[in-house]
């Protein structure tokens, strides 16, 4: 089969043949893919940032963000069947540490990251995942339209899914960055809670869709969006801040952009953030990591998307144009998420 392999870091990676994947326990499914997603977290597993904390072995195949139809099953497999249409949670769980009995599915003590770890992933024509990784969707659904909701999506969707008791009517949602993960959490907010979105980002284009998807209010990212977004609320800045972005600075602004007693969600990295230790307490704000989301939370938002309202806005490209979605994501040139279509 075709698939796109990472032979170094630091490189491109090329499509090439390798060999289809096979069932190696009874709880394993093969999945041909309909869709893969390119993430910007396929830009750092190139470039080697996730090489300490995954160790996957050279070369291997990138893609975490997988939907298609099920091609064959292992014999203790019950909820899902041939010819199913699966969209795929990042991270097959083992179902039985005590991470994976509380529900919190990243943190399973036993788990593999397909397309990340030492598990090779979905940017290919089939791949091995588990019936724990498996949600079965409407069967005219299109793998390439919901694939990038598998990671981009449940990470939105799970962030906003914590902060829902904290955004009552009344009050401010800041989302920074509407690009990949932001439009989805613009909508996420918007069908979850009542309150006032503003959209916070330096590409016009991006406000516009901002503004389609249930913005309030947009403000382009320069050297005064700070103070925008507080005059917007009276000073006070937003009660939540979800940052999409977390680099180059940006992480620090949605700091700055929180409101006393608020709480900032950082969901995209890169950055580092610096907070002198006064502000935080003399302002009793919050700062809350948000990794992925739980098999749940993919559950949670695939009924939204399948009543219409969370939308997934795509590029699509053929699996030999892996370089050429790689490098229109790098450039900021995709709105909304590319999806690689074997």
């Amino acid at each position: 089969m075709r698939a796109v392999r990472l032979h170094d870091y630091q490189k491109p990676p090329t499509v090439e043949d390798v060999p289809e994947p096979t069932l190696s326990s009874p709880l394993d499914v093969i999945v041909k893919i309909g869709g893969a997603g390119v993430c910007r977290t396929d830009l750092h597993i190139i470039e080697g940032q996730w090489a300490e904390a995954m160790g996957p072995q050279l070369p291997c195949t990138l893609g975490h963000e997988n939907a298609g139809w099920v091609q064959e099953v292992g014999e203790a497999v019950t909820n899902v069947k041939v010819g199913d249409t699966v969209i795929l949670h990042p991270q097959p769980s083992c179902g039985l540490c005590l991470a994976c009995r509380a529900g919190r599915d990243m943190q399973c003590s036993d788990a593999v990251f397909p397309g990340v770890s030492n598990h090779d992933g979905g940017m290919a024509e089939y791949l091995r995942t588990t019936a724990r990784g498996c949600v079965r969707l409407n069967p005219d659904t299109n793998p390439a339209d919901v694939a990038a909701l598998a990671d981009a999506g449940i990470t939105a969707y799970h962030a906003v899914r914590q902060a829902v008791p904290l955004l009552h009517p009344g009050t401010v949602a800041v989302i920074q960055g509407a690009g990949g993960l932001g439009h989805i959490g613009i909508q996420a907010v918007a069908a979850l809670t009542a309150a006032k979105i503003i959209v916070v980002d330096r590409n016009p284009e991006a406000l516009k869709l901002a503004e389609k998807l249930g913005a309030d209010a947009t403000v382009p990212a320069g050297d005064d969006h700070v103070e925008a977004v507080r005059e917007l609320t009276g000073g006070r800045g937003g009660d939540v801040v979800f940052d999409f972005v977390a680099e180059h600075g940006a992480e620090n602004d949605a700091f700055a952009m929180t409101a006393p007693a608020g709480s900032q969600y950082v969901i995209g990295y890169g950055g580092e953030l610096r907070i002198p230790t006064l502000d935080l307490v003399a302002g009793g704000k919050q700062v809350v990591g948000n990794i992925v989301g739980t098999y749940n939370d993919l559950v949670e938002l695939m009924a939204l998307v399948e009543s219409g309202r969370v939308t997934l806005h795509t590029k699509k490209y053929p699996l030999d144009a892996a370089a050429e979605a790689l490098d229109d994501l790098a450039h900021d040139r995709v709105r909304g998420r590319a999806i690689l279509v074997p």
